[in-house]
Formats: C-alpha cells, structure tokens, sequence
C-alpha cells in the first residue's frame, strides 16, 4: 500500500494514545495490525488508476473522491482477510502470524468488525455517486465465493470440475480484486461504468487467483506473504488439485483424500509434503498455468475494448499494463 494512502486509512482509525483504558488501546492496536503489515495494495492502485484513466486528475475534489474509495477498499481487503485467516485457520499473513494466532479468535473477530464499519466510513466520506451500491455489491458476491469454498470443506467435497471451481474464483476474488476497482475508477470521475469492465475483470480476477494457487505451491515465501503449502493444510480446492485428482493413481489419490479429511492440526506432514511433490511433478500446475493464460488474455482484450476511447490514453494503458503484470505473475 502507498504510504500516503496508508496514512489516510488510518487517520480514520482511532490511536491507542487516545485510549481511555489498557484493554482499549490493545483494540485500536490490533485495528492497525494488518494494514501496517504493508501488503501490495493491488486493488487500490487499480481504482486509482482506472480513476486517472477516467480522466481524474491528481488536487481534484473528484481526485480526493478516488482516495477515499482507495483507503475503503484497503479496508474492506484488511476486514476480509483477518476472518479469511480465522475460517482456514491459516498460521501466516504477511509474513507474521495470522491476527487470531496472536490473539485468540474472539478478539481477532471483533477487530474485523470494526473494520468493515470504518470501511463504511471511508465510503461516505468519498461522496462518490453509486459507491455504496458497488460496496455492498461487492460484499455480497465475496460471501458468496467464501460461502461455497468454505461449504466444500467442511463437506469434504472434492467432487468438483474446473467450472466449479470458476465460479468460487469469481464470486469470491475477481469481483473484489479487478470489476469492482475498474467500476470505482469510472464512477469516481462520474462516469457510468462500462460493462465490460464486469466481463473482463471476472476473466483478469480468475487469472489472479489461479497464479496465486500456483505460487502457494513453488513461490518464494519472502515474496508471497503466506505460508508455501498452505492451501494444501487447509484444504483449498484449487483447479491445480482437481486437474490431479482426475487422472491420480488409487494409491495417491487415497492419501490425499484421507488427509484431506482430518483437520489440520491432525494432518500428516510428511503425507502433506509427498503430495506437495505429486502435485508439482504432475503436470497439473502446467495446466493451470495455461487456463490462467487463456483468462488473462481474454480478460485484456475486453478491457482494451472497453478502454478504447479512454479520456487519458496514457493513463489507459498503464491501467492496462498494471493488470497484464496482475494476471501473468510469476512472483
């Protein structure tokens, strides 16, 4: 996240100097953890830049509108990832102990309600015609992503085909981490979307995460921010996993589904690792890869479309070239 960006998030957070009590001020600490843990701030950059794309220019009310909308989407990505951690019951998030590791889960959970309030905060105070209606949008259909992923765990559902796993992807990520950013930067400089934004960012958020499945299995944990393996232990459903299971001997495919089965403190590493190995030498990261390719390629051929007559070419396609990088990472 940009660090002025980050200094406007948290000026609407409350100080722990300011605290009346102890128990207060380790709240309002716990409030700043995961967005001074710093973070890439992917999304906020991207509305920023489809706002500039729009035409928006920087000492402009509409520019202070964009800012705002930035700092409410860096709240609702922080809100979102301390309950995402506490329903995977991940160890890691940027490269510390996930918030409830830390602070039990109670605590961890009410920090990230008061988060999703102030994330309300940043919205009003962006003023931007149609914001709202976008946020809750976008909360809506991130619930519903999360709702099906978390459902197909608890169930220990693996029967799943790539559309399946499509659709999570899309609910759950690409409405959040591209359409949502693309909608934002237009209504900003009060221009009504362009629909293909939807089509496109749905394309371009689905290449996001697959990239990210890849890397969770052979990135480089001082760049990724999480734990290598980790969806492994916490038993994602990723097309890198059901790509294998389709064509997994028995014996490889009654372990994985045995472990699968326990919860993650009960896992086996050692089975965990072998199946790790399986996965990377199974061709199956290859195919994900491509269907990640396919995404992206299709995703930026609607968003050149929709960016055509752009009023900031230059702006345009930087936008353009931001999400190239976003959806063919390697990193």
């Amino acid at each position: 996240m940009h660090p002025d960006l980050l200094t406007r998030v948290l000026s609407l957070l409350p100080s722990p100097p300011g605290a009346t009590r102890p128990e207060l001020a380790q709240f309002y600490e716990l409030l700043r953890d995961y967005p001074q843990r710093g973070g890439k701030g992917l999304r906020s950059a991207l509305l920023l830049a489809a706002a500039r794309a729009h035409g928006v220019r920087s000492g402009t009310p509409a520019w202070e509108g964009a800012q705002w909308l930035a700092a409410a989407l860096e709240l609702f990505q922080n809100w979102v990832l301390i309950h995402d951690d506490i329903e995977d019951d991940s160890e890691e998030r940027r490269g510390r102990p996930a918030l409830h590791r830390l602070h039990g889960v109670p605590l961890a959970l009410n920090a990230g309600d008061a988060l999703h309030a102030y994330m309300w905060a940043a919205v009003h105070r962006s003023g931007v015609r149609g914001a709202p209606e976008e946020f809750l949008a976008m909360v809506h259909r991130t619930a519903e992503g999360q709702h099906l992923d978390l459902c197909w765990v608890e169930r220990c559902e693996w029967a799943l085909s790539e559309a399946d796993y499509l659709e999570m992807v899309r609910l759950k990520t690409a409405h959040y981490t591209v359409v949502v950013p693309l909608r934002l930067g237009a209504l900003a400089a009060g221009q009504t979307p362009d629909e293909r934004f939807t089509a496109a960012g749905l394309r371009l958020g689905a290449a996001f995460q697959i990239r990210d499945d890849v890397l969770n299995l052979r990135g480089d944990a001082a760049h990724y921010g999480k734990e290598i393996g980790g969806d492994l232990l916490e038993g994602k459903r990723t097309l890198i996993v059901l790509h294998w299971l389709a064509t997994a001997p028995a014996d490889q495919r009654a372990l994985f589904l045995a472990q699968m089965a326990l919860p993650r403190p009960d896992k086996d590493p050692a089975a965990i690792a072998q199946i790790h190995r399986w996965l990377l030498q199974s061709g199956s990261v290859e195919h994900a890869q491509a269907r990640a390719d396919a995404e992206a390629h299709e995703g930026l051929s609607l968003l050149q479309e929709a960016l055509a007559q752009a009023p900031d070419p230059s702006a345009a396609r930087e936008l353009v070239g931001t999400l190239r990088g976003l959806a063919t990472r390697e990193a």
